[in-house]
């Protein structure tokens, strides 16, 4: 899996749309990020570990290639509505999905 900055994210997310216009599906995954790289042991407890801030992992795949992304919570905002601008246009620019909408 890939771990991209933000910007380059929304470019291979849009690729990703693009390619997967007439065939197949986009999986689009988020969940709350600590920024631990390595599980939590069963016995004992971790020690010394404090998250710095909220984050968010943002994962996309379309079967074949991977793509990741770690959102810190200052910069949501700007992410957010970018994210939100492009699966307007992603949505909006003839999708297949667009046609069974509505």
């Amino acid at each position: 899996m890939v771990l991209l900055e933000s910007e380059q994210f929304l470019t291979e997310l849009t690729r990703l749309f693009q390619k997967c216009r007439l065939s197949g599906s986009v999986f689009i995954t988020l969940k709350k990020y600590d920024g631990r790289t390595k599980p939590i042991p069963r016995k004992g407890s971790v020690e010394g570990f404090e998250p710095a801030d909220n984050k968010c992992l943002l994962r996309a795949t379309d079967g074949k290639k991977k793509i990741s992304t770690v959102v810190s919570s200052k910069e949501v905002n700007k992410f957010q509505m970018a994210y939100s601008n492009l699966l307007h246009v992603v949505h909006s620019s003839g999708n297949r999905l667009a046609s069974r909408c509505c």
